[in-house]
């Protein structure tokens, strides 16, 4: 409502104006190639009171009839009627009312022929009223069809990525219900505990899954809990490092994104080996506005989409909502190591984010802890 008055507003004002600038230079022509006279402001004052009205009645016309939605092919045709008409009728109106409310000096009645000049004037006049009106319409729509653009561009995009976070969620969860299910009979005390590990890791996950981003700190907070969590399962044969520089804390990043990459290093190059192996998770600056989060672990880099172990969705969405999130500004290579042999190792690239008063109190680098004791009673 208030955006309707303002338009309002905006063209009443536009219509007083236009036509009581129409008015003055009729004035002022009659001044500079006759004489000034009262008459002549009377005259004038008639002529924009019956122009408003005149025009005013050709909007109320136009929106009636839906010539707003008209080709430029189809509307032309019809204004040249409207504008014959709205210039004869103006020369109707203004001869009655000057009659009727002007006291014309002696002699002073224009020759009939130079009503024909009038409503001429009026008629190429009105072209103009209808240009300005038009063209201000349409630049309107042309406006409020590009907000719509991005209003929609805005709703996919949020679409988009709340249906990533959706596969990804259930990707994570079916993993930790099969390392559950694999303890169920063999070590039921563990598989409690793990049973545990996985509801405070779901509970977390839930939270966070209602922002697209979320910081580094919070991010390695679910990456310790998982290694936790499969350390029960591998025990001495999973060991991984975790080395984050705090500058880089509260680097923005999409929920779950370094908690997938933990978790194909471990599917893939950790736990097919009899012997286990390491994970090195670090997070560091590259250059003055990037963070570098590289996360590596012994194997080769061998995809084949056609293998089971590749069916899943979770790389190729953190890749689409990385790209959704952050343009070309970030990236995610997965890849044989090029200085460390038998290693694979995924390199993670996001623009650095402000400083904020997040923090992460883990250390440095550090061992996978042993199985978590069984509670009393278990």
């Amino acid at each position: 409502m208030p955006l309707l008055s303002a338009r309002r507003r905006l063209y009443w004002s536009l219509q007083v104006v236009g036509w009581g600038l129409y008015g003055l230079l009729g004035v002022a022509l009659y001044s500079i190639f006759g004489r000034f006279a009262w008459f002549i402001v009377q005259l004038e004052l008639v002529v924009v009171v019956v122009l408003i009205l005149l025009s005013h009645g050709l909007r109320f016309w136009v929106r009636r009839r839906g010539w707003l939605r008209l080709s430029v092919l189809a509307l032309l045709p019809r204004l040249l009627v409207a504008h014959v008409l709205v210039a004869g009728l103006s020369q109707g109106l203004i001869i009655g009312l000057v009659a009727a409310l002007v006291r014309a000096p002696a002699g002073s009645q224009p020759a009939p022929l130079m009503y024909l000049g009038y409503a001429l004037q009026v008629f190429f006049v009105m072209w103009l009223w209808s240009t300005i009106y038009f063209g201000l319409h349409y630049l309107d729509d042309y406006r409020r069809a590009d907000i719509d653009k991005w209003k929609l561009a805005a709703a996919v995009r949020e679409a988009e990525m709340r249906t990533l976070k959706a596969q990804i969620n259930p990707h994570f969860l079916f993993n930790g219900l099969n390392n559950i299910r694999a303890l169920v009979l063999e070590n039921p005390a563990r598989a409690r505990a793990m049973m545990t590990h996985l509801s405070d890791l779901l509970r977390y996950s839930l939270q966070l899954n209602s922002r697209e981003q979320v910081p580094l700190a919070r991010e390695l907070e679910i990456v310790t809990h998982y290694l936790a969590l499969e350390s029960l399962q591998l025990e001495e044969r999973l060991h991984y490092t975790l080395d984050a520089a705090p500058a880089v804390l509260d680097v923005l990043l999409p929920p779950m994104t370094l908690q997938l990459l933990v978790e194909n290093a471990i599917k893939h190059g950790i736990a097919p080996r009899p012997g286990g192996g390491v994970v090195q998770i670090t997070a560091q600056p590259d250059g003055p506005a990037q963070v570098l989060i590289t996360v590596r672990n012994p194997g080769r880099y061998r995809p084949n989409p056609a293998a089971p172990d590749h069916t899943g969705v979770g790389l190729p969405n953190a890749h689409e909502r990385l790209q959704l999130l952050f343009g070309p500004r970030a990236s995610l290579r997965i890849g044989d190591d090029a200085h460390q042999a038998d290693t694979v190792t995924a390199e993670l690239r996001l623009p650095l984010a402000p400083a904020s008063s997040n923090h992460y109190a883990e250390p440095a680098a550090r061992r996978a802890e042993p199985a978590e004791a069984a509670r009393p009673g278990e």
